[in-house]
């Protein structure tokens, strides 16, 4: 429980946690379905008849066991608010525009080098009400599964230099400092297009001392 982040107050366990032995399910996979992806689930610019609005981007990365080890042929899902802030959901009552052409959620299945890659747009910080004045940093969610369920990792990135990270309560409820850092993305020019997007790396560590937080949200 993060005392800063209200709904933790209702979410946080009141009992002490209890160790579950493991299930066959739980040692090996495969952890996802066999459902057919479209063409264009790993690019969120091109859902839809029109480009969206906003800053293009491109979001890579490598996803690792605890050990170092690529993971092949993982799930790798997102999603996000668009330019202006908003997400495509009937419960989201930001009176920001809305984007007929983005819907932003995304999916791929990592290569052999475990690596992923999304295009999309920066997605706009938004309000949420925690407390006074509460905006959200821009984020992207993140949904993985892998070897197994026990591997199952849901996350957020952020952005590198966002003046909001010291206001938000979801952020700063990681209490390791170098956990924090871990949540935020890097610019890379390597991954950069020139004159079309700009590129952002985030590595997700599955477990192990170094291990990506999960959120909390």
């Amino acid at each position: 429980m993060y005392e800063d982040y209200a709904s933790t107050r209702l979410r946080a366990p009141k009992e002490p946690l209890i160790m579950l032995p493991r299930t066959l399910s739980d040692e090996g996979g495969p952890a996802h379905g066999r459902g057919p992806f479209g063409a264009l689930d790993h690019d969120l610019t091109r859902q839809h008849a029109g480009e969206p609005l906003g800053e293009r981007i491109i979001v890579t990365g490598r996803v690792l066991d605890g050990d170092g080890r690529p993971l092949r042929g993982g799930l790798v899902e997102v999603w996000q608010a668009n330019a202006a802030g908003r997400y495509s959901h009937a419960e989201d009552c930001h009176p920001a525009p809305l984007d007929p052409n983005f819907s932003g959620a995304g999916r791929c299945v990592t290569d052999g080098e475990g690596r992923y890659r999304f295009v999309t747009v920066k997605p706009g910080a938004y309000p949420w009400k925690n407390h006074h004045n509460a905006w959200r940093p821009a984020h992207i969610h993140f949904s993985l599964f892998g070897p197994s369920f026990r591997t199952r990792l849901i996350t957020q990135m952020y952005f590198p230099g966002d003046p909001l990270f010291e206001y938000d309560p979801i952020f700063r409820s990681v209490r390791d400092e170098k956990a924090r850092r871990r949540l935020i993305s890097t610019l890379d020019l390597d991954v950069t297009e020139p004159g079309r997007a700009l590129g952002y790396r985030f590595d997700i560590v599955l477990g192990g001392r170094n291990a990506t937080p999960k959120d909390q949200h």
